[in-house]
Formats: C-alpha cells, sequence, structure tokens
C-alpha cells in the first residue's frame, strides 16, 4: 500500500483536536486511509451502518477507540451528538475522524456545531511525490491521481474517469444540491475542459449552457467545493498596468481532463494543441497538493496584465513571494528565464522557478531551473532554501 503523505498531519491534529475531518473528492483514498487509524468504521450513506451507530452510540463514546465516520455529510443529525460527546469530555483529543468529500460552505451543520472542535485536512487523489521513481510523471500527468482511474492499472483509464463524472452527475451532485440537469451538467463539465487553462468567462458559457452567468457561476461553485475545479486567483500589485481580475480555471485532476477530451494516449496528448495548458495545470496541482499535505500555509495567484505580461503561479509564504512559470520543453532557453526574471520584477518576487522537462537542474540563489520532480523535493524541504 502507498504511504499517503497526509499520515504525518493526521496524526497531529489528531493529538490535538478531539475530531478531525478528512475532506477531498471522491475515490481519493480517505477511506483507505482513514482505516490505517481505526477499525471503528461507519459508512453513513449505509442505512445499515447508520442504525448500528445509532444503537451503540452510548458505548462507542464511552470507548477509547477512535470512531471513524465516513460521508458524515449526509449525515447532519451526527453533528450536534459529536458536539455533545466532544463537550462532555473537552479534554479528550483524538475522539472523531469524519471523512466527506464536499468542502465546508457545503457543510454548514460542521460549521454550525463543531467551531473549535474540530481540525480540517485534505486529501488529494495520488500525487507524484507520493509516488516513487518507478511512476514517470508522464503517466500521472496523462492518467490523473485517482487510485483507481489507472495510474496503478493503466487499463482502467479512461473509462473509469467518464463513469466517475456521470455518477457525480447523475447522483452525487444533485444530491448535495446541484439545481441542474445531469445532462446540462456533463456539458458543462465539457465546456470547463475546453477552458482549461483559461480565464473564466461566466457569461460566455452561460449563454452556450442557455444560463445567466450569476447561474453558471453557481454551478462553478459546487465544483470547487467537491475539489474538481482549481480556481486560481489574480493576483493584484500597484503597479501601472491594467491587470486581469478574473480567476483562471484547472481541472485539478488531469486524468478527469483527458477523458473529458477523449484523450487516451501520451502521443494523441502531446499532439494536442493545449497540450502545454494541460501540463501546466498538473504540474500547478502537484505543487499545491504537496503544499497542503504537508500543512503549509500559502496563497496561490496568477498575474497576467493586459498587454501580455504573465506568471503563470504567484506562491505567497513564510519564506516570501515565488513565481513560477511553466514550460513544456525539455531545452529552456535563456530567454525564457530573462522573461520571466522581468515579469517577476514587477512584483518584487523573492524566488522565480522556471519549471520544465530539463534533466540539468540550475539552483541559483533566486533563480531556479528545474523539472517538476526536483521543485517538489524543494517544497518538501529536501533541499535547503
Amino acid at each position: 500500500m502507498i504511504r499517503r503523505l497526509l499520515t504525518q498531519q493526521l496524526s497531529a491534529r489528531l493529538k490535538r483536536f478531539p475530531a478531525v475531518s478528512i475532506l477531498g473528492p471522491r475515490q481519493s483514498g480517505k477511506t483507505t486511509l482513514a482505516k490505517t487509524f481505526s477499525a471503528r468504521y461507519f459508512d453513513l450513506e449505509q442505512s445499515e451502518d447508520q442504525l448500528k451507530l445509532d444503537l451503540t452510540w452510548d458505548s462507542l463514546v464511552r470507548s477509547k477507540q477512535l470512531i471513524v465516520l465516513d460521508e458524515a455529510q449526509v449525515l447532519p443529525s451526527i453533528f450536534p451528538r459529536i458536539r455533545g460527546a466532544i463537550d462532555a469530555e473537552r479534554k479528550r483529543n483524538g475522539r472523531f475522524l469524519l471523512l466527506g468529500s464536499v468542502a465546508p460552505p457545503l457543510m454548514k451543520k460542521v460549521s454550525e456545531s463543531l467551531a473549535g472542535r474540530l481540525a480540517i485536512c485534505e486529501l488529494c487523489p495520488l500525487f507524484l511525490a507520493e509516488l516513487n521513481e518507478k511512476f514517470h510523471e508522464d503517466e500521472m500527468w496523462l492518467r490523473g491521481g485517482f487510485p483507481d482511474g489507472g495510474i496503478l492499472k493503466k487499463k482502467d483509464f479512461p473509462v473509469w474517469e467518464k463513469d466517475y463524472l456521470t455518477l457525480l452527475a447523475q447522483r452525487d451532485l444533485p444530491a448535495w444540491g446541484l439545481p441542474a440537469k445531469p445532462q446540462t451538467t456533463i456539458k458543462f463539465f465539457r465546456m470547463l475542459a475546453a477552458c482549461h487553462g483559461q480565464i473564466w468567462n461566466a457569461s460566455k458559457i452561460g449563454a452556450s449552457l442557455g444560463l445567466s452567468y450569476h447561474t453558471v457561476n453557481h454551478y462553478l461553485d459546487y465544483l470547487e467545493n467537491i475539489y474538481l475545479i482549481l480556481s486560481l486567483p489574480p493576483y493584484h500589485v500597484n503597479i501601472r498596468k491594467r491587470l486581469v481580475k478574473s480567476p483562471k480555471l484547472y481541472w485539478r485532476d488531469s486524468g478527469l481532463l483527458h477523458a473529458l477530451l477523449e484523450i487516451s494516449g501520451k502521443e494523441a496528448l502531446l499532439s494536442q494543441p493545449w497540450a502545454g495548458a494541460s501540463w501546466e495545470g498538473w504540474c500547478i496541482n502537484q505543487i499545491l497538493a504537496t503544499l497542503k499535505t504537508t500543512g503549509r500555509n500559502f496563497d496561490a495567484h496568477f498575474f497576467r496584465t493586459n498587454d501580455g505580461h504573465e506568471i503563470d503561479l504567484i506562491l505567497k509564504l513564510s519564506q516570501g513571494l515565488w513565481a513560477f512559470e511553466f514550460k513544456l520543453t525539455s531545452s529552456p532557453g535563456l530567454e525564457d528565464m530573462k522573461r520571466l526574471s522581468s515579469v517577476a520584477d514587477l512584483i518584487k518576487a523573492d524566488k522565480c522557478f522556471l519549471i520544465s522537462k530539463t534533466r540539468n537542474p540550475e539552483i541559483g540563489k533566486k533563480i531556479v531551473s528545474a523539472n517538476i520532480r526536483h521543485c517538489l523535493k524543494m517544497m518538501l524541504g529536501s533541499w535547503k532554501m
């Protein structure tokens, strides 16, 4: 079994809080990870487990074992009971582990009932920093990181991804409150795939669907809150240039993106005019997943002026402001680095990263040219910054 990097952060949170929630997309590995912490497991989507939990509640909360409650959002009535159990023995930590497939904005009962009692961790699908060198980065870029989606068994891609999206549209999203017909949701998925790596234009997408821009923005919020879409906000700085003010959108999992775009092999992927945007989004999500999973505090943005000056990713970290440019090439040029450095100076970035497929990293005090694996090692602190 692949050891998940979130394990360390999760263990630390359980020692400090009475309840911890692991949030993340369906099928990202939350249940598998949780079961390594406790055998007291209840799947709240199953009526049998709901009944068993209700009948054994008093003995469970008196026991010293961690209680794992999967898909907790489907049973809102459980949150006041958890709060009561916690408040009865406020100094006991590590009592409840809640698993969920939706973010806190869709779990109002959590914020209302467990404020101050609950720590939240996010589990992403498998990402490059969790896999050894035997896993080629291009395989993960093509098929994404869902454990059952083909990263471990090639033959399952892209059929698994298409079934996954269909079930989300037909069952899960309506159950979580998205007021769209499944066929509209699937069409929305495809439109978002076509504008991966682009500036969000709600009016344009709304016109294509026959909906208002308010409605498609509402739909987009749902997809962000179930961890399908990353909306990267623009970075605002006081310079004498007009700035792009709308967010930039990426699919969080490249396998889902490629399944929607009918790509099933590496050669077909590399022949697409949007391959660079796909790779850029994949790299950004690898970096953000690594930072989140290791508990780093950060803010992520992009930067673009109306006259074409752009930085693909800006990270505000305790170490300073870092600027990233992504180039799908094995031989980045000096001009690429000069261009990045020039735009980074506009925002007063402390460090610049040119991420490509180079095999010859160059590590300077302020400027770094490296591949994504070297970059992730730096994120994990393997190299002294």
